[in-house]
């Protein structure tokens, strides 16, 4: 069931396509009789060369009525012909004008139910009322920028500059932070320019304690 669900629906054939299809047809049949009266002249041609040939002038004269008869007869096939390739071309001319009559009353109903559904009025109002909300907002800034006080300027200023700098200091790259051996390097020299006078301070008082006097 799901499979002849899928298969596409064959597409209607109307009164229309069978009118131009028959007309196709009989054209196709009458090219193909052309074909054969054709044939046929070329046929009586020869004959009558060759009863000429055998001195039987009544038959070569036989021979060309049945050619000049085929002859009228392909000259009203072609005739046919060309009636029928006219009556096809002018039924699917005017198909393709119906098609498009139909395609500009669909495009002009449209038109008319969005005419109705948006009409001059209002779209007057809407512009109007447009108008005024930007009047609106328009003396709502101009009142905001002429009460602001000086200080208030400056403020709104600072900010601003702020607001710059930190945009700028995010698009700049990050510094690496130092590590830790880079950190306690300058502590351990402190501690070593510390260490250093205690232990001089100790040879010289040692210095001193031999040089004074040994009391008796």
């Amino acid at each position: 069931m799901g499979s002849n669900s899928s298969k596409p629906k064959a597409a209607k054939i109307t009164a229309h396509d069978k009118a131009i299809l028959d007309l196709k047809v009989q054209r196709d049949r009458l090219k193909q009789y052309n074909k054969k009266l054709e044939n046929v002249i070329t046929k009586e041609t020869d004959n009558a060369k060759k009863h000429l040939a055998k001195g039987e002038k009544q038959r070569a004269l036989l021979a060309l009525r049945r050619k000049k008869f085929q002859e009228g007869l392909l000259e009203k096939t072609n005739l046919q012909m060309t009636n029928l390739d006219e009556l096809t071309f002018s039924i699917e001319q005017a198909l393709v004008e119906k098609q498009v009559f139909e395609g500009l009353a669909a495009g002009n109903q449209v038109l008319k139910e969005l005419q109705k559904e948006m009409s001059l009025s209002d779209v007057e109002k809407l512009m109007d009322e447009t108008a005024d909300a930007i009047a609106y907002q328009n003396e709502i800034d101009e009142l905001l920028s002429t009460r602001l006080s000086e200080a208030e300027v400056e403020d709104i200023e600072r900010e601003l500059d702020a607001l710059v700098e930190a945009e700028m200091a995010a698009k700049l790259p990050a510094v690496p932070a130092p590590s830790a051996r880079e950190v306690e390097a300058p502590v351990e020299e402190e501690q070593e320019e510390q260490v250093v006078p205690v232990a001089q301070k100790k040879k010289v008082k040692g210095k001193a304690a031999l040089n004074e006097p040994m009391l008796a």
